[in-house]
């Protein structure tokens, strides 16, 4: 199938919804990346969507051009070219913007996708993240008004993030503290500031605990309860029945998480969980294994020549794109769509 619509996407999203399972957002950083990915989706028969980092986006432009809007519509074309071979719908998104790349990053790309859409074609990606979390929430939901309204426009689906996600991603960082639990206040300002989705449909990124990247046991307190809470504070406002979900909820740091705290946010509204990290390591450690396993064979030593069978840049990458699709199989297991594709 061809990338998702807009209207798939929407579809995608009402489903997952409606019936309380999540589909996992992959990291992307290369052709090969986006084919595991990709890979992963098709054999747990689930829909997915695929994602680019501004740092991501960036190294796939090539160290010579570090351009992100570059590498992100290069992926994005390829991917456009590869998925129409899969059985699965795949939705293409940009993850974490910080305010400081916004011109230089999603700002340009939803003026591609509007500019598409005015020519009659779909837009190039399907939703952007605004990462706001690091200035004042008043500030954060201004310049969220301002896209929902281009992102609206050009038929694409806008994500925001209200509260702290800890750890480390791409060079931007944040502490491990209680700034990582969104505030029920906080729910309910999005919610004067960008509606219902009668602004434009968007994606809340509420913060519970979560930390990119994996840490041992009991340095995290993931805590799924405050989504609750904050579908909870947001129905009451806008009148709805007790347990609506008014709000389509993301889980960010979502590599290294119990399956329990998976299944407790996503009965709360999550339709959509990061992951990176895990799938970071099941690309690399097949690689490792074929270094070690061929050392002498990848390395001209004392003198040899080497084997060019397992140099071959194929003989290992073959291998990652497995390791990587697995990692995606039990990520859509995890979170429930597998076997949910639409037909």
């Amino acid at each position: 199938m061809p990338i998702a619509t807009p209207e798939v996407y929407a579809e995608m999203l009402d489903r997952a919804k409606a019936n309380e399972f999540a589909y996992p957002a992959i990291n992307v950083t290369s052709s090969e990346t986006v084919n595991a990915a990709i890979r992963g989706f098709a054999e747990a028969e689930s829909d997915g969507i695929i994602q680019f980092s501004t740092g991501g986006a960036e190294f796939a432009s090539g160290q010579k051009v570090k351009d992100m809007v570059t590498g992100a519509a290069a992926l994005a074309e390829f991917a456009q070219v590869v998925a129409a071979k899969y059985g699965v719908n795949v939705a293409l998104h940009t993850d974490h913007c910080p305010k400081d790349k916004l011109d230089g990053f999603v700002r340009p790309l939803i003026e591609i996708s509007a500019e598409r859409v005015k020519n009659g074609q779909n837009p190039l990606f399907q939703s952007h993240m605004w990462d706001g979390s690091a200035i004042d929430l008043d500030e954060n939901l201004e310049i969220a008004q301002e896209l929902l309204a281009k992102t609206a426009a050009a038929k694409i689906i806008l994500e925001v993030e209200i509260g702290v996600v800890g750890g480390e991603e791409d060079g931007v960082e944040a502490e491990i503290n209680e700034k990582l639990y969104t505030a029920e206040g906080d729910f309910l300002k999005t919610i004067d500031a960008l509606g219902s989705g009668d602004r434009g449909r968007y994606l809340l990124a509420a913060t519970f605990g979560n930390v990119h990247g994996v840490y041992k046991p009991g340095n995290v307190k993931l805590r799924p309860d405050v989504l609750k809470g904050g579908q909870e504070a947001a129905s009451k406002k806008l009148g709805l029945d007790a347990g609506s979900k008014p709000f389509e909820l993301v889980f960010h740091g979502g590599s290294g998480s119990l399956p329990e705290e998976i299944r407790e946010a996503v009965s709360y509204g999550v339709v959509k969980m990061n992951v990176d990290t895990d799938t970071q390591y099941a690309f690399t450690r097949p690689i490792v294994d074929h270094f070690f396993k061929n050392y002498d064979g990848v390395l001209k030593i004392d003198g040899e020549v080497g084997n060019k069978k397992v140099y071959d840049p194929r003989s290992y990458l073959k291998a990652a794109e497995a390791g990587m699709a697995q990692r995606v199989v039990e990520a859509c297991q995890a979170l429930g769509s597998a076997g949910t594709k639409l037909k």
